[in-house]
């Protein structure tokens, strides 16, 4: 028997808070009615299902296809890694975003909540593709951007072994695996280097469809961190410079449009990484601590 759900608006947008109706726990909600919540909120605060780890990759592994990871990242559990980049505050970005390995969802789950301050922030690209003034949508429309970067040999192992199933041991697969991968991508470029590692670009939009639909989205990861990799060069796709000017508008309009999610221990969150960046106020309290999991849905029928 599912758990029945009770909705509210949470923030100033389309997220909503979904708590339990009655009995039922984190893992008996009904995965095509979470998905279906998700295709119009964006992202919802899960409260009062008495989470815990178990729950929390039950209705990961209910609602995907399949998972993916940050492999600079340790696990926790079958889907789970602990999030840990630093203290400072996190830019807007979507999980993987500046590679071609981004995930439809991005879930997170609360075991310990800060005593202050340290919220995950969520910014809906609908709400900032909208609130773009004419002259920034269409310089965004006019060409793709494109991110470039080094990856080390453990990253892009880690990676390749997780994209193929953990069927074969990280220190087997051969670059030419990953390169096979990559193909299936469109717009991704790797070249081997000679210590190893990897050297990418990726070509994407910078407000493209999303998961759930054909509306433009401004999702991407152009003022997102880098704190375990090299940080990215991104340029538009003929190697321009993105123009301060342009850049700034978007740093405006985000900052004006970002909500917090005010975590209480046992929340869970799930974001639809194709259409909703998220980030991270600085960290105040050390002590919380907040899971994150990765995945892929399958696209709703046209």
């Amino acid at each position: 028997m599912s758990t029945a759900l009770k909705t509210t608006p949470y923030g100033t947008g389309s997220g909503l808070l979904v708590e339990p109706a009655g009995p039922g726990g984190l893992d008996g909600i009904d995965p095509k009615e979470l998905r279906d919540l998700l295709s119009q909120a964006g992202f919802l605060l899960l409260r009062g299902f008495g989470a815990d780890m178990d729950a929390f990759t039950a209705l990961v592994q209910h609602t995907s296809t399949s998972t993916t990871l940050d492999p600079a990242r340790d696990f926790y559990s079958e889907v789970a890694q602990k999030v840990d980049a630093g203290f400072d505050e996190v830019g807007l970005h979507t999980e993987n975003g500046n590679s071609p390995f981004r995930s439809h969802l991005a879930w997170f789950f609360c075991e310990k909540a800060a005593s202050s301050g340290s919220q995950t922030t969520v910014c809906d690209g609908y709400r900032v593709w909208d609130a773009l003034s004419p002259r920034a949508r269409t310089a965004f429309a006019a060409q793709d951007i494109v991110y470039s970067r080094y990856v080390a040999e453990p990253q892009w192992r880690a990676m390749a072994h997780h994209l193929l199933g953990r069927t074969k041991p990280a220190d087997e697969i051969g670059v030419e695996e990953l390169l096979a991968l990559a193909g299936q991508l469109p717009g991704t470029e790797i070249v081997p280097q000679d210590d190893g590692g990897v050297r990418y670009s990726f070509t994407t939009p910078a407000a493209g469809t999303t998961v759930f639909g054909p509306r433009p989205s401004f999702a991407n990861s152009i003022l997102g961190p880098s704190f375990n990799y090299e940080k990215p060069t991104i340029t538009f796709a003929d190697g321009t410079a993105l123009p301060p000017q342009l850049l700034a508008e978007v740093e405006e309009v985000t900052a004006r449009l970002t909500e917090n999610l005010d975590w209480q221990d046992g929340d869970a969150a799930v974001i639809d990484n194709t259409r909703v960046m998220h980030g991270r106020r600085a960290i105040t309290d050390p002590h919380r601590t907040i899971y994150n999991a990765l995945s892929y849905i399958e696209a709703p029928a046209a």
